[in-house]
């Protein structure tokens, strides 16, 4: 199909772990964000932007498909996005699209660990499917197509992501996170220094006094850190894109993500003393929930691992630190992210480019004296930023309290560039929000599985959550817990009101929205084919 002169570019910078009130534009007291401020300045920022899973693999996987976890199949991570699942991205590559992914893609695995959910070894007497009718599905997900992340793939000589790509004609990947990214950046790294490899990781890191989990100094310079890298092939890719030819072009940071390790200059641009000590360390009333008594329990007792990636408590100090090298990631982002605006304006396309900048999740970073992300569902995980500047729209700095979700990126994009959306997609176009103020949501969905248990239970993590224009109720699945927060009230979320018998009539409209909710959600594809 050719090409509508009408239909504009679209640029999705998209962070990891960055919960929305760490941008300047989002009124962070300390941390410096110009290059994003400048997106904001010419677009709308969402206050109330939420994912549709706070993890990586489910939430990206719901950007790309539009369409929640248990539908796309991606519940956690650890399971490979189907390429059977169509994506917004190949509707634009259909519609005479050039496509580009620069960054983390986190589609597929990007570990050699063994799962922890497995199928149990068969009773004595009983027969054992074959393999391909041991799942109510068949799938290919063990073949080496679902295999492009991992770090074997990637020591293959000459090895590349295989095109296309869940859409993406071209992709430029690092597949992990701090100083050791590697994918297509090994191979970057190596032309620009031969010697640089021997900077690399916790084991050459620099001396420094933070005690932090997950913090180091990382010996490798700014010049060659992954941040640098994807900025500059994104400013690449544009100053080569066919001009006569509309593009969607992602650019996926991997910070700040832990850990912790802002190359050079933006180690100790941010002090920790600059950050107050979070208000859970300072309140005497507060009772945390069963979840989080868990968790401080496991911090208490030695058994948190703090080399992981699931929440773990952590002290005040501890907070403060990760707060100020988070700031430090952020900063070295925003300046790539000024880099390839400036590469944008070179390409004299800025006035025909829709620019977007979002996270796929939050970090507790010492609020309720936690750090990272899991089962539980605060805002500080579950509240991201966006904001959508639009050459079309009007102009300045506008915000929004309309909430909407990550899965809804793709409907939007989808509108505005005047392509039709697949049968099935359960994403919303926010473009009334945009463009008339009109609410398209009452309400979001969230849903958060893990294939380790809860800490203090036995019981995998499993928990959906609905949020809507004052309250939060989630229920986790197996334990008995539930929760229900005012965040008109308790915007910090300290006074849960699930037992309260004040607030039943509200629990149960709330749990009654959520059972339409979960039926709302239930699958409409593949569409009927007769009928009857």
């Amino acid at each position: 199909m050719s090409s509508v002169p009408s239909r504009p570019n679209f640029l999705l910078f998209i962070t990891d772990q960055h919960r929305a009130d760490y941008l300047g534009c989002y009124g962070h007291p300390v941390l410096r964000t110009p290059n994003i401020d400048s997106i904001a300045a010419r677009g709308m920022a969402f206050d109330r932007f939420h994912v549709a899973s706070p993890v990586c693999m489910p939430n990206r996987s719901s950007l790309m498909t539009g369409r929640m976890p248990s539908l796309h199949g991606v519940r956690s991570n650890g399971i490979p996005l189907s390429m059977d699942a169509v994506t917004f991205v190949e509707l634009l590559s259909d519609a005479g699209y050039r496509t580009a992914l620069i960054g983390k893609s986190h589609l597929q695995n990007f570990t050699p660990h063994a799962p922890i959910i497995k199928r149990p070894e068969p009773r004595p007497g009983f027969h054992e499917p074959s393999p391909p009718l041991r799942q109510a599905l068949r799938n290919d997900l063990h073949e080496p197509q679902y295999e492009q992340e991992t770090p074997q793939y990637w020591q293959t000589e000459g090895a590349r992501v295989r095109t296309p790509f869940y859409g993406f004609e071209h992709v430029t990947l690092v597949r992990a996170h701090g100083d050791e990214p590697g994918g297509d950046y090994d191979r970057w790294l190596d032309a620009r220094d031969p010697n640089a490899r021997n900077l690399l990781g916790p084991k050459n890191s620099l001396p420094h006094d933070y005690v932090c989990p997950q913090a180091y100094r990382t010996a490798i310079p700014e010049e060659l850190y992954a941040t640098a890298f994807l900025g500059e092939q994104a400013c690449d890719w544009l100053g080569e894109a066919d001009p006569n030819a509309p593009f969607f072009l992602m650019v996926s940071f991997p910070d700040p993500h832990h850990p912790f390790n802002p190359p050079g200059k933006y180690w100790d641009m941010y002090k920790p003393e600059q950050f107050p000590v979070p208000e859970a360390f300072t309140r005497n009333d507060w009772e945390p929930p069963a979840l989080v008594r868990n968790i401080f329990a496991d911090r208490e007792s030695g058994k948190a691992n703090l080399t992981g990636m699931n929440t773990i408590g952590v002290s005040a100090r501890e907070a403060q630190e990760a707060r100020a090298l988070t700031c430090g990631m952020i900063a070295c982002v925003d300046d790539a992210i000024g880099r390839v605006l400036a590469a944008l304006d070179r390409s004299g396309r800025r006035e025909d480019t829709v620019v977007i900048f979002t996270s796929d999740h939050g970090d507790h970073l010492g609020d309720h004296r936690l750090m990272l992300k899991g089962a539980e569902q605060y805002q500080s995980i579950v509240r991201v930023p966006f904001i959508w500047s639009d050459p079309k729209g009007p102009n300045g700095a506008r915000r929004t309290d309309a909430l909407a979700s990550t899965m809804d990126i793709s409907a939007t994009v989808l509108e505005r560039a005047k392509v039709e959306p697949y049968s099935g997609i359960q994403a919303r176009s926010f473009l009334p929000v945009i463009e008339r103020g009109e609410t398209v949501r009452d309400s979001v969905f969230i849903q958060y599985d893990h294939q380790a248990p809860n800490p203090g239970t036995n019981e995998p993590a499993r928990v959906h959550s609905l949020i809507d224009d004052r309250y939060r109720l989630s229920v986790f699945h197996g334990t008995g817990w539930g929760e229900l927060y005012d965040l008109q009230n308790d915007p910090g979320e300290f006074d849960n009101l699930w037992d309260d018998p004040a607030h039943a009539v509200v629990r149960a409209r709330m749990a009654e929205r959520l059972l339409l909710t979960e039926i709302e959600h239930v699958d409409r594809v593949p569409l009927p084919t007769r009928r009857a």
